[in-house]
Order: C-alpha cells, then structure tokens, then sequence
C-alpha cells in the first residue's frame, strides 16, 4: 500500500487512494452502522434526503496524525451539543461535495482552503434526520489558524488517527429512537463522546482504510 508510517498523513492518503470493500459509489449499505440496522433502511431510504458534505481533517503531524473534531453548540437545531466533523449542506452553487465540505469548515472553524488537500470520498450516510452525507476525506498541513463561529460550534478538538483506527475503540451502544432500538459505534475520548453519525464515519473509514 505505502512505506509511509501507517499512521502519517502520507500513510493516509495512500490508503485513501486505495480503499478496500467495493466502489465508493455503491458500498454505502456495507459500512459503519449501517450494518446494525438493516430494520431501519427501507425507512431512510423512503425518506426524501437532502444532499450535505462532511470534511474529515487529517492533519500532517509526522508519524502521528490527528484527527479534527468540532463540538456543536446546544442552540443549533439538529445534532445540537454533538461531536461532529465540519459539513453541511451541499448548496446549489456548491461544485461538488468538496466544495461543499472545504467551505463549511473555513465558514464553521475558519480553517484556509489553502491547508486543506482534498484526497478522496467515504461511502454516503444516509441519516435518519434528513441527509444523504458524502465525507471527504482529506489532509491538512500543519499551520492553519481557526476561528470558531460561536453560532455553530464551542470547541474544536483533535484525536489521534491511531487511537481512532483501533477497532479496541469502538464499542457499541443502542437507543430506542422513534419507537425503534437503533444500535451505534461510541468512541468516549477525553472526555468527548463520539457517537452516532460522526462515530459511524469513523468506523467506515477504519473498514475502508485499515481493517
């Protein structure tokens, strides 16, 4: 796959390149938590989904690379107080959900396209709430100053790539969700818990990436 450090930026991308399981455009069905709902499927996908972009920031740091994740706040009106990777929606003039996802992170966290390396896409999530999310993955360069929009977001935090590609940590929790028991990868971390969505993008990019 690569000589890089399997857990560098470098490392990375290679295998962003060079993904396992079956085309981008198809796998969707087979990855993250996904796999532990099949009863809820037929439900989302009658749904009428809106397009949305998610950048998922890798950031060049040597051998160790980290991982950005923001903090929403409490007032926004969906996913309010989650641990989330900056998106959003996918707007008309938006080129393509890179587009999309390197403007929602300069306009949530004010991180410069000019940092951002754009290297290759997840399979979608289509997620109960509404969206059809396509993740972009990319690395950033060292460098970059961010600046919160207090609207949107009350933290930023990084984690490092390798504790996120150990399978150790992600474990499994469910929640009774509109009358149905929905099932979902958490990762606590410091503190933070990632769940849900953001934890199922991690779990894809682990399937896809390093499994």
């Amino acid at each position: 796959m690569s000589d890089a450090p399997l857990y560098s930026a470098a490392g990375f991308r290679a295998r962003a390149l060079n993904q396992n399981g079956g085309p981008v455009e198809q796998a969707w069905r087979d990855h993250g938590d996904h796999l532990l709902n099949p009863d809820l499927l037929p439900v989302i996908e009658g749904l009428r989904l809106k397009d949305a972009a998610v950048l998922v920031p890798v950031v060049d740091d040597g051998d160790e690379a980290k991982v950005i994740f923001t903090q929403r706040t409490a007032t926004l009106r969906k996913h309010s107080g989650q641990v989330a990777f900056p998106g959003g929606a996918i707007d008309p003039e938006d080129a393509s959900p890179e587009t999309a996802a390197v403007r929602e992170a300069e306009e949530e966290i004010g991180l410069s396209p000019a940092f951002v390396e754009p290297v290759g896409r997840l399979p979608v999530y289509l997620a109960a709430t509404g969206f059809r999310i396509t993740p972009v993955l990319s690395v950033v360069r060292r460098g970059f100053h961010l600046k919160l929009n207090p609207q949107e977001v009350d933290e930023v935090f990084e984690v490092p790539l390798s504790f996120l590609m150990d399978p150790e940590n992600h474990r499994r929790g469910s929640r009774v969700w509109d009358g149905r028991e929905r099932h979902f990868y958490e990762l606590p971390y410091e503190g933070h818990y990632i769940w849900g969505i953001t934890a199922s993008i991690v779990r894809t990019l682990y399937e896809r990436l390093y499994a």
